[in-house]
């Protein structure tokens, strides 16, 4: 017989499925059990070996067709290229070895989050045990600090609140009770469950251990994770892409040429020796080490804006993200509730200022006022603050709130008010009255100068009809309008506000203790409205990321109403329900919904609300089914699966939990949902760069292979030998690494994202790099045949035409620093590193044609200074002509 869920149990039921009691087990039941179900603890899941990873970097198309140039060449008795490609090989490896390689840290994370010391009934009495020895069927107990140490299904609570943002995303700490719920009740909303790994703010209770270890929420989650396997980025993809067109146009090039000189009679040796030329030259051999150079480049950059990169193809993929999809506590918001607004006697009354750190001021109509304006104002900020056991102690980084985050907030908006602990002092507690979720309110009894007051705060149902007056501005009463207040109430909560009622009754001298008896015939004094508030810039990021064409998506654990209101305010875009504003789909009504209905949903609507973990890997797999570039922010245990799925997962460094952060490709280091705005700018800029590296590169390949063709196809001899052409692919390499520093270009985050499939060697890309190959063949070929003609030895013609290879690659190089603007754009003195790398190229290309030593390594040989002329102007030539095209497009894209 399949039992209902835990939640779905009643108390005795429950005991009687775990063969326990109140009374808790035995230490000899306890060990039996711990035997035979494990520790309380998550089982570790490791990634692969780091032999595994090494070797996987030497699997890669462009890497494999390497590797196979260098056996040739040992095979034909070219040591000193084999020697040369290997090192270029091995090189590359390690670095993205170096770059790729991490433990998979998560699974301990989680582990920490729950190896804790709890409190349990044992042999009928407590004992304080490690949290891994507990065993299903333990009774728990839980006070306030405490972390729950296992899934609780609770049976005696007083007026429990457990802090559960971590793993459900709710703002509030979640009020407990005992009773049964429904079967499909969600996570966030299990009213009778205390999970493992979260955090005791008020209250007592006990609870029967239901699950522990990885059957807990928090190892389901651990589960899913493990289960969740980390995708491609575009980069890798498209880097695969262009490796694949590369390697089947080099094997097909250097095929047709091995068959062109085999069939023309020319020995088997020199057949291999001219396609392991062609080969060799026609392969980027720079390109694997500039991508991770420029990558590393983009992780520095954005350190110095905040964000850190854990691994990273992810600097890359932030540039082509079509989808953000952010957790709304603590990533969105501050994750600490504010008081935004009084209404007391008819008016109201706001505050500035967000957070716990006091900063901000009270104003009536925007003007900066006092409390002492109005007695109704006065009364309630004193409500709140002494009807209150939160404590606030330190100061900006080390802040911190001791009890119940609604009443620091309540706290904090006192002592904007200039209402401080010494002008509160006078009014000295004698009794309480503890919140009770069966009553809704909470009491407190004070002796101050006007008398004996019960100060008394809590919900409008419970305390609205036990009010028979209103305090006036003037400090008389009035006459109290119910209905009145219920409708402002509401209107309050449809803006996602939560709202307390603030109300108190006097008494004679003399009284000492208070009781529920007491909260009846009240005067009511005004209204609190209090959110967890949207983080500064942070509405300006998301409309930075709409401009750029990157929708925003709010996926939180918290209620509809209140992640509408957040979302509107912050200027998310989707769909709207009748009265205009956005609206929100929950967990259950996803839950309900058939797989294609779920990938519209999640196309369409920008609020997820009462969202659980699985829900939101769902999301994300969704979007990801529609083409979309997806990345997922959070804070919390909540988010580490879909952090892990997504193209990149961004993690919170400050605030976020340790399972969270290591799910992540990135982590930002303020917390600030603005710096994804900031990221993404650097991430296109970083792909610019990129292919402004590759459009740059390739011709430098292409070019020598169609000189190679070119002296196949008219039967002269090799114009660039094996060992050349190495030298100029290892040196233009490193050249083009100046246009990895190259500055962002104007009007980057208002292009929309570049399409998740195009290739990185698109058709533009491609006829401008055949036509630049050609180019810089025609020109390196016929300055070697013209030095022949001219009577130059075999050494003198080569190095006529390696020297003419890289002076036309300078000058190609500064046109492109951008592939769509003109030079004069941009500026010709923004990138010194393009001038440096050029004067540098300049005096090395001088060594390897007059250097002795650079003449017998590379057979090279001294040349007449006016090739060198001859040499620039081609450069010069060919740098007029790629801006030419660059504005011939311009006009094509203006009359489309």
């Amino acid at each position: 017989m399949t039992l209902p869920p835990w939640h779905a149990l009643g108390v005795d039921e429950t005991f009687a499925a775990l063969s326990s009691s109140a009374s808790g087990l035995s230490s000899a039941a306890a060990r039996e059990r711990l035997e035979r179900d494990g520790p309380n603890a998550l089982t570790e899941r490791r990634g692969a070996s780091w032999a595994r990873k090494l070797a996987e970097q030497f699997f890669q198309p462009l890497v494999v067709v390497l590797i196979g140039a260098a056996a040739l060449s040992i095979f034909l008795g070219d040591l000193v290229d084999a020697a040369v490609i290997a090192a270029v090989v091995v090189l590359n490896g390690l670095i993205g070895f170096f770059q790729e390689y991490r433990a998979e840290q998560s699974i301990a994370a989680l582990s920490k989050t729950i190896l804790t010391e709890a409190t349990v009934l044992r042999d009928g009495r407590l004992q304080r045990i490690p949290s891994e020895q507990l065993v299903k069927g333990d009774v728990a107990a839980l006070q306030p600090g405490d972390t729950v140490p296992a899934d609780l299904r609770l049976f005696d609570v007083r007026d429990l609140k457990v802090e559960e943002a971590g793993l459900t995303g709710e703002s509030t700490p979640s009020h407990k009770r005992v009773t049964i719920l429904p079967a499909d009740t969600g996570a966030g909303d299990r009213e009778n469950m205390a999970f493992a790994g979260s955090a005791v703010t008020y209250g007592v209770a006990r609870g029967v251990v239901v699950a522990v270890g990885d059957a807990t929420e928090t190892g389901r989650i651990a589960g899913l994770m493990a289960a969740t396997t980390a995708l491609e980025t575009p980069l890798t993809r498209r880097i695969a892409q262009l490796s694949r067109v590369l390697v089947w146009l080099i094997l097909g090039l250097a095929g047709a040429l091995f068959l062109v000189e085999w069939m023309r009679g020319a020995s088997l040796v020199t057949t291999f020796e001219a396609s392991v030329a062609l080969a060799v030259g026609a392969i980027p051999e720079g390109l694997p080490a500039a991508v991770t150079i420029l990558l590393a480049v983009g992780v520095s950059s954005m350190a110095r804006r905040g964000a850190l990169i854990r691994r990273l193809p992810a600097v890359e993929t932030l540039g082509e993200t079509t989808v953000i999809c952010s957790d709304k506590t603590g990533t969105l918001t501050e994750n600490q509730m504010t008081v935004t607004m009084i209404a007391a006697a008819g008016e109201t009354f706001t505050f500035t200022g967000v957070g716990f750190d006091g900063a901000g001021e009270l104003r009536r109509d925007g003007v900066r006022t006092e409390p002492g304006v109005s007695a109704a104002l006065l009364e309630t900020l004193r409500a709140g603050a002494l009807c209150n056991d939160a404590r606030i102690t330190g100061a900006d980084a080390s802040l911190k709130v001791e009890g119940d985050p609604t009443e620091a907030a309540l706290t904090v908006a006192a002592r904007k008010a200039g209402l401080d602990e010494a002008s509160l002092a006078p009014f000295r507690r004698l009794d309480v009255v503890p919140f009770e979720s069966a009553h809704m309110y909470m009491a407190s009894l004070h002796e101050g100068p006007g008398g004996v007051t019960l100060y008394v705060k809590g919900s409008s149902d419970a305390l609205l009809r036990r009010c028979i007056e209103r305090l006036e501005p003037g400090g008389e009463s009035g006459a109290f309008d119910e209905a009145a207040i219920h409708r402002e109430v509401d209107s309050l909560a449809a803006r996602g506000l939560r709202v307390l009622v603030m109300a108190r009754r006097s008494f004679p001298p003399g009284k000492r203790n208070a009781s529920h008896e007491d909260v009846e015939r009240l005067t009511f004094l005004g209204l609190a409205g209090m959110i967890d508030p949207p983080r500064e810039g942070v509405r300006q990021a998301v409309a930075a990321c709409l401009s750029a064409g990157i929708q925003v998506k709010m996926i939180t654990g918290d209620h509809a109403a209140t992640a509408a209101a957040i979302a509107n305010e912050l200027g998310l875009e989707g769909a709207r329900g009748g009265t205009g504003r956005l609206h929100a789909i929950t967990g259950r009504e996803l839950a309900a919904m058939p797989e294609q209905e779920l990938a519209e949903a999640a196309a369409g609507v920008a609020v997820f609300a009462r969202v659980a973990p699985e829900q939101k890997l769902s999301l994300v797999r969704a979007l990801q089914s529609r083409g979309h570039i997806v990345a997922m922010t959070g804070d919390g245990v909540n988010d580490a699966p879909a952090l892990k799925k997504a193209d990149i997962g961004i993690a919170m460094g400050r605030n976020g939990t340790d399972v969270a952060r290591s799910a992540s490709s990135m982590i930002l280091t303020d917390d600030n949902f603005a710096t994804i705005a900031a990221a993404v700018e650097e991430g296109r800029a970083i792909h610019d760069n990129l292919v402004k590296f590759i459009a740059w590169s390739l011709p430098t390949n292409g070019g020598e292979g169609i000189v190679l063709l070119a002296a196949v196809l008219f039967g002269t001899a090799l114009p660039v030998l094996p060992v050349q052409l190495l030298w100029v692919n290892l040196a233009t390499a490193l050249l083009g690494t100046a246009l990895i520093f190259e500055p962002r270009e104007p009007g980057l985050m208002k292009r929309h994202p570049r399409a998740a499939k195009a290739s990185i060697l698109d058709r533009n890309l491609g006829i401008r790099t055949a036509l630049v190959s050609l180019a810089v063949g025609s020109a390196a070929f016929g300055c070697f045949n013209w030095a022949q003609m001219q009577g130059l030895s075999g050494e003198a013609s080569r190095t006529i035409a390696v020297n003419t290879i890289v002076v036309v690659e300078v000058g190609y190089l500064f046109a492109c620093r951008s592939l769509v603007l003109p030079s004069w754009r941009i500026g010709f003195f923004t990138n010194h590193g393009v001038w440096i790398g050029a004067a540098a190229m300049l005096v090395v290309q001088l060594a390897f044609t007059y250097a002795p030593i650079m003449n017998r390594l590379f057979h090279t040989s001294p040349i007449d200074l006016w090739w060198w002329g001859v040499m620039t102007a081609a450069g010069l030539l060919m740098f007029l002509l790629a801006e030419a095209k660059k504005a011939w497009t311009a006009r094509a894209r203006r009359r489309e």
